[in-house]
């Protein structure tokens, strides 16, 4: 990557980051506060509100898994994250405040990786303009905030981005790694795995055309299962942990429930959950609480958004991406609800790229509009999850 390409990443990433701040500020202006999860406790967050508001919610759960270790219902919350994060913060001298330095710097560390893979493979499929839209959109969806909280969505989102990278440009072992370690980061690397062994088998194919059908594809499939299970290696290592710690390889599944009653342990199709959103969600919020209103309807929207996108993804893009854009939409989608939906969606990065190529056809009026409307959302996102309302 070329001196002027970094330095505009940079730009851009710190005039993001400079935006969530200033929205972070304005929080206090626009909600009251509701002190049940702010990470640190509510006189750290008084004390330092723009460092320990990013910590709330399930960035509170990474927290104590990282200095304490799992407890009961803690299981869904894959351990890579909080092993780094332990790592780092012995190196910081293992206090209470180190940790939360070092979840937050992994995070934003991680976020710019991220962000450099996107705009490298984005200007590989598509072109210079489209890889600078697609990382503007991507910081401009009104949960971009994650991305440099107490969470550990950079860390997947860099993990995916650079393993299909590496995928496409068939650099296999850089590409496997970096897919298991994202299975060892969140339950969507089943996903990642799947379209990095698509990815595979179908460059393995065009390579091996000479050799018979049957001869080839026995071959061709043979290795591409094998690229496959190497791929999620991180989630069969930590579902032997839980075997033996909680007589569950599948304890991490058991924990959804603890999310609320829109989760369920069973598998619970699409059109069910679109069904629950419009004719029992929505009828029956309580339209005078602003909180519940934003939320249900950024759920159901990116939901919308997402179905759309993957949809064209599909028939305009290739074909480990529209494998791996459809479980990662799906598999949060199962449990019954799309609460969380808009931050899943940051993770599922060739949404943003086929979005960030068709803004590249669109007029500077359309593009400026739809980036205003987007950072609108994200002041009040930002702003219910700092005041400690619940977002995604």
């Amino acid at each position: 990557m070329i001196k002027k390409e970094l330095r505009n990443l940079i730009l851009i990433i710190f005039a993001w980051k400079l935006l969530v701040i200033v929205f972070s500020n304005l929080s206090q202006l626009i909600f009251p506060l509701q002190t049940d999860f702010l990470g640190g406790g509510l006189l750290q967050y008084l004390l330092h509100l723009n460092f320990w508001g990013f910590i709330n919610f399930d960035g509170e759960h990474y927290f104590s898994i990282a200095r304490d270790g799992y407890l009961p219902l803690t299981y869904f919350y894959f351990p890579l994250y909080p092993i780094l994060i332990k790592i780092l913060a012995i190196v910081f001298g293992g206090s209470f405040t180190a940790y939360a330095i070092s979840g937050l710097i992994l995070s934003n560390a991680f976020l710019f990786i991220a962000m450099v893979g996107l705009y490298k493979l984005a200007k590989m499929l598509y072109s210079e303009k489209s890889a600078y839209l697609t990382v503007i959109f991507l910081l401009t969806f009104p949960t971009n905030f994650f991305l440099g909280s107490f969470y550990n969505d950079s860390l997947f989102l860099a993990f995916a981005v650079w393993s299909f990278y590496f995928a496409i440009k068939k650099n296999w072992l850089p590409a496997i790694i970096l897919a298991g370690l994202a299975s060892a980061t969140r339950v969507v690397g089943i996903a990642l795995a799947a379209g990095i062994a698509i990815e595979y088998l179908f460059g393995e194919l065009r390579l091996n055309q000479l050799l018979p059908l049957k001869e080839r594809t026995c071959k061709v499939v043979a290795k591409g299962l094998i690229v496959g299970v190497l791929s999620v290696l991180g989630l069969l290592i930590y579902m032997v942990y839980l075997r033996n710690k909680t007589g569950s390889a599948l304890e991490f599944f058991r924990n959804v429930s603890i999310f609320g009653e829109q989760r369920s342990t069973d598998l619970i199709m699409l059109p069910q959950v679109f069904y629950r959103y419009f004719f029992k969600i929505l009828p029956n919020i309580n339209y005078n609480y602003f909180p519940a209103v934003f939320t249900a309807y950024l759920e159901i929207i990116s939901a919308f958004f997402a179905v759309i996108v993957i949809t064209i993804i599909i028939f305009k893009s290739r074909a480990s991406l529209t494998v791996f854009s459809i479980l990662a939409f799906l598999i949060p989608a199962f449990s019954g609800s799309f609460s969380s939906m808009p931050r899943y969606l940051l993770a599922i990065f060739p949404i943003f790229l086929l979005t960030g190529k068709y803004l590249d056809t669109k007029s500077k009026a359309f593009s400026y509009t739809l980036f205003a409307l987007l950072l609108l959302s994200t002041l009040f996102a930002v702003s219910l999850f700092i005041r400690g309302y619940f977002v995604s």
